[in-house]
């Protein structure tokens, strides 16, 4: 048997707990990829206790899903339909198998894409109500992913946009999202912005 070593960070145990919700406490398993940061306990729950006006019923669209922390929290939690759009195969392979342990019928939407080009191409169904952009920070893709749910009809008038990105990095925001809330932890900052209608 091998002894124990410590991971390295960011490998740590490769686990996500779900916080809230039906599913609290459950445990879900995710691969080594890189870039793959899932967001973090306290930040999650930060956050979700922001949403709670919101989340319940609502329609979501996690953009850059990786391991699923914040489209399955927003499942947990009685979000109405979550769409979840990641590029990888192997985090989509690890995310089927997750909607299937949970029992996630209809109500989940899992896009194997790239998710940018995916956005740019516009929606043509009903708009989102919680949208959730957290990509891989090196990949620097903020402003582009704004850019294209504000031109695209993704957002609902009234939508809730969450941002997470590095405390150093800026975006131009659209004139009509409102920040409603903000934090920090460590090297990350994450934002929650409500959308008023143009």
């Amino acid at each position: 048997m091998k002894p124990l070593v410590q991971a390295p960070r960011g490998a740590a145990s490769n686990q996500l707990r779900i916080i809230g919700g039906k599913w609290r406490g459950r445990k879900l398993r995710f691969p080594s990829i890189d870039g793959l940061r899932p967001t973090g306990d306290r930040i999650r729950e930060t956050l979700f206790n922001w949403l709670a006006p919101e989340i319940q019923g609502a329609r979501c669209l996690d953009v850059f899903t990786g391991s699923g922390a914040l489209g399955l929290e927003a499942l947990s939690r009685g979000a109405v339909h979550v769409c979840l759009l990641e590029r990888d195969a192997q985090a989509i392979k690890s995310l089927r198998e997750h909607l299937q342990l949970l029992g996630v019928g209809a109500e989940a939407e899992l896009v194997h894409t790239d998710s940018l080009t995916f956005l740019q191409r516009g929606n043509n169904a009903a708009p989102f109500d919680v949208v959730f952009v957290d990509p891989p920070f090196d990949a620097r893709l903020w402003q582009q992913t704004i850019d294209a749910l504000e031109a695209g009809n993704w957002l609902a008038d009234s939508s809730s946009v969450y941002l997470e990105m590095g405390v150093k990095d800026e975006v131009q925001l659209p004139p009509n999202w409102v920040l409603h809330r903000d934090k920090r932890a460590g090297h990350v900052s994450y934002r929650l912005y409500y959308r008023e209608s143009p």
